[in-house]
Formats: structure tokens, sequence, C-alpha cells
């Protein structure tokens, strides 16, 4: 496993020919206040590569990446990246894979989908969080933050290949893309103010 600190963009020559591992980090939680700091992509090849978003400077090469249409963008919790993405970086981030989302429709034996959870218990990889809430915007990243950051997507393609098994097994493959398909919708309307309320509630 290789992990990349890049600082404002992506270099150009680095591409993803059919899928990418995605995740971010922010400064918290909450849509409207917080900014992406990180974003963290991976080919599924043992390389993560860790790109610190720099107020002013536009990460044109990361920002082409989540924006073609041809490559597969895996998340995991999709909602809330997704969600950062359109706010941060104007885009819409298509197509999507959550394995949370993958998760919570095929292990319905358990309450825990957490990536933590999915690594421990389908790949018997352990992941510290420790760094979870450290201070992402830092000019500087520590190798703590960088190698946490990196972990987040180097075991998605992983995770998305026993995720589909599971799907199958489950005959929840349909139900899933569906599902998918409407992360990036879901992640607009959190955006415009229904994050907290189910729309096709009675």
């Amino acid at each position: 496993m290789t992990n990349h600190l890049h600082r404002g963009d992506l270099p150009a020559h680095i591409t993803f020919k059919t899928s990418v591992a995605v995740d971010t980090e922010t400064m918290g939680l909450r849509l409207h206040r917080d900014r992406l700091c990180v974003v963290q992509l991976s080919g599924g090849d043992g390389h993560a590569h860790v790109v610190q978003i720099v107020p002013g400077v536009p990460a044109t090469h990361v920002m082409k990446i989540l924006a073609d249409a041809s490559v597969l963008k895996i998340f995991h919790f999709a909602r809330f990246d997704l969600a950062m993405i359109q706010k941060n970086l104007g885009l819409r981030c298509t197509p999507a894979y959550c394995t949370r989302t993958a998760s919570r429709l095929t292990r319905t034996n358990t309450d825990k989908h957490g990536l933590k959870d999915l690594c421990k218990e389908i790949l018997n990889v352990e992941l510290s969080k420790q760094q979870q809430s450290s201070d992402w915007a830092a000019d500087q990243l520590s190798q703590d933050q960088v190698d946490y950051a990196a972990a987040d997507v180097l075991y998605l393609h992983g995770l998305k290949a026993e995720m589909d098994k599971l799907l199958a097994r489950e005959g929840r493959t349909a139900l899933a893309e569906a599902c998918f398909k409407f992360l990036p919708d879901r992640a607009a309307l959190d955006l415009a103010g229904w994050a907290d309320e189910d729309i096709f509630a009675h």
C-alpha cells in the first residue's frame, strides 16, 4: 500500500479508467457550515492519492475525474461526500456506488454498517479512526492523517466486490442500482434544506 499526498490538485498524468474509490475529509459534518478539505482517490491498485483542497486553487484534474460519467465512483456513505462535492466543487458526481447503502440493503442481521465494521467483518482489516476529528484544513497534514485518509479508499474496491455478491445473493442488485442512481439527488435535497425530512413520508 502506497500513499501519495498532493496539494491543490492531482497530477494530470494520474488517471482512472473504469472505477475510482473516493472519500472526503471536511472541517466538520455540517454541509452549509463546513468546507471540503481533502479528497482521497484510489484505483484499487494499492495506491491512494490524498489531495488537499486549497481555497482559491481549482482542483481541475480532481474535478475532471469526479465528473467523468465513464468512471464509476465508489464511496462509503456517498450521500455526504456527494453533497460536499456538489457544494464545494460545483459538480454532480455520477455514476456512484455506496458500500454503506449496499450493506444496509443486504446485512439486515446487524446495525453495524460503518467502514471500520465492514473492513473488519468482511475483509478482516482493522482500520484506525483516531484521526477522524483532526484538523483537516491544516497547511501540512501529518503522516498519521495521510495514512488515515488513504485507508478510507484503499479497501473500497474489495468491499464493493463482496457487497455485489451479497446483493446478488439477496436478489437486491436492481434495488441497489436504483438507490445508487438516486444518491446525487438525495445529496441535492440535503443541500436544498431537506436533510432531516423524508419527502416521501405521508
